[in-house]
């Protein structure tokens, strides 16, 4: 076995965007030019781009009567063409030398941190409405980080070798899985698209990729970027159209190995409960790696710094209009210092202003689409007609421009209300104000309020009380945090993922996921070997 050289990957710094800055008059100019421009997105299936007569409009969630671009929508024969063609490619890419395949997704990175940045950010305000710095840490940053670290968590991962015997050598290879990977990703994260396909990829998968249709903008910048890369052509075959009828197909393949996933916890479970269905068919055991819903909290100990807390509740959740599965929705403040912290937060949500990301003072901008801005919409009308609490500030919301929900916040006397238990995905969290002397058994709430278990938050200058939290709440979270909001994590830093209803916890950002995308062949040699059977010690 070849010597591995072991790459240590760097964060990406993230670019300021601060008035008159270079990177944010390119931005600038590229998101007119964008949004002013239409686009046709193909299916990418092998060498072939494949236009198709049915096609939905793409529509930028805070102008939604403006289209931007179409899509194609693929019908079964597309479906099953790709996976055809990737199973076609999947022998020679799976032998391609593992420093080839790091060499293209490390030029991807190169190529998205200068040539693409302006572009893939632009993309990401335009399609999923973020603001410039939330798209420019998703887009740019967390998907060069994830494209880099990967190439530095393989080299780690193919060095872990298992030691030699006495007149024996051993070797562990890496195979990629012997199907295809069905890799199905959500709207919210550019980076999380490019990733559950990349990192599987990586390992010397083919990857058949479903995005949703909400990040079909960007997902076409992705696709351009690896083929500039140099990714060959049917190692990753994209198509849009009806999710039920491509998963449907996907995984009824008996070459089906595996299924990456971010999205609802109820598809995930759908999609589980097929594949165990279709056990039978399969050559191998499929690997299934999900990252769900979350219903994420915030603690806050009667130690509680005021600032830190405010902060933490504005920007866990209000950040991409609380679209993210880490986003702050539940949150338990001691009745001590809940005056002046619901004060501070509300008084700072006063000063939250939206629309359009183009317009770089806006903190927020749209929700997605219309559906969400129903359901988001259907919580804080329910929220308005309980007497189980009080809407202290926001509960705004209009359609006619585009899906603009207000900054909400709901005060709850019932530490069981819905909007403390149901994800809503949305701009709305809901206040729960708790006894001093209560803080300890209210832990217990917090573990048995949700059946989720992605991220939480603790915030306390107690370490006693950390120490409690730490192990009352141990599978509250699979990401926790101390002094912060319970969202953002970097690539390389904290590992993401979570457990009960939250996902398999593979950890996206950590060698623990790629080790998913490979079946391990132990190798081993004997140089001198036995000639009879009898053990030495017998006469």
């Amino acid at each position: 076995m070849s010597k591995i050289k072991l790459y240590k990957a760097e964060n990406e710094p993230v670019l300021g965007y601060h008035k008159g800055s270079p990177e944010r008059k390119r931005v600038e100019e590229t998101y007119n030019d964008m949004f002013n421009s239409k686009i046709d997105v193909p299916l990418y299936i092998g060498e072939k781009t494949v236009f198709t007569k049915n096609k939905k409009d793409i529509l930028p969630p805070h102008d939604h009567k403006n289209i931007v671009g179409t899509f194609s929508q693929a019908d079964k024969e597309h479906v099953h063409e790709a996976i055809e063609n990737l199973m076609k490619n999947k022998r020679t890419w799976s032998e391609t030398p593992w420093e080839k395949r790091c060499e293209i997704f490390l030029k991807a990175a190169d190529l998205l941190s200068d040539k693409y940045r302006a572009k893939i950010t632009a993309g990401t305000m335009i399609g999923q409405s973020k603001n410039i710095f939330q798209a420019e840490i998703d887009a740019a940053c967390e998907f060069i980080d994830f494209l880099r670290f990967n190439v530095s968590y393989l080299t780690e991962i193919y060095s872990e070798q298992p030691i030699d015997g006495p007149g024996k050598s051993n070797n562990l290879e890496y195979r990629a899985l012997e199907g295809f990977v069905y890799a199905v990703t959500p709207f919210n994260f550019t980076a999380i698209g490019g990733n559950l396909c990349a990192s599987a990829a990586l390992m010397g998968n083919v990857v058949l990729w479903k995005p949703s249709d909400n990040q079909v903008y960007t997902a076409k910048i992705t696709m351009d970027i690896f083929k500039e890369a140099g990714l060959p052509d049917g190692v990753i075959n994209l198509v849009t159209g009806d999710p039920e009828m491509i998963s449907d197909i996907a995984i009824a393949h008996p070459e089906f190995s595996g299924l990456h996933f971010t999205g609802s916890t109820s598809v995930f479970r759908d999609l589980w409960k097929k594949i165990g269905n279709n056990i039978n068919i399969y050559r191998d055991y499929p690997r299934i790696v999900g990252e769900t819903g979350g219903k994420d909290f915030i603690f806050c100990h009667p130690t509680a710094n005021i600032e830190a807390s405010a902060t933490a509740i504005i920007r866990g959740g209000f950040e991409f209009q609380g679209q993210k599965c880490s986003a702050a929705s539940r949150i338990y403040i001691p009745k001590s210092i809940s005056n002046e912290l619901i004060s501070s937060v509300i008084d700072q949500t006063k000063t939250i202003k939206m629309g359009s990301p183009i317009d770089f003072n806006n903190f927020m901008t749209a929700v997605i689409h219309e559906n969400a801005f129903k359901r988001i919409s259907e919580y804080i009308d329910y929220a308005k007609s309980s007497d189980d609490c009080e809407i202290l500030i926001g509960g705004g919301y209009d359609d006619s421009v585009g899906y603009f929900v207000e900054p909400t916040i709901i005060l709850t006397k019932n530490h069981q209300f819905k909007t403390m238990q149901e994800e809503i995905f949305g701009p709305v969290v809901t206040i729960y104000v708790y006894n001093d002397e209560e803080w300890n058994s209210m832990l217990d709430i917090v573990d048995q309020t949700s059946d989720y278990a992605l991220t939480g938050a603790f915030i306390s200058e107690d370490e006693e009380s950390i120490k409690t939290a730490l192990n009352k709440l141990r599978y509250s979270a699979g990401n926790f945090y101390i002094n912060d909001k319970p969202s953002g994590a970097v690539v390389g830093q904290q590992p993401f993922g979570g457990c009960r209803a939250s996902g398999t916890d593979d950890k996206a950002g950590s060698k623990l996921n790629l080790l998913r995308w490979v079946s391990p062949r132990l190798v081993s040699r004997t140089h001198n070997p036995p000639t009879n059977y009898p053990y030495d010690y017998m006469d």
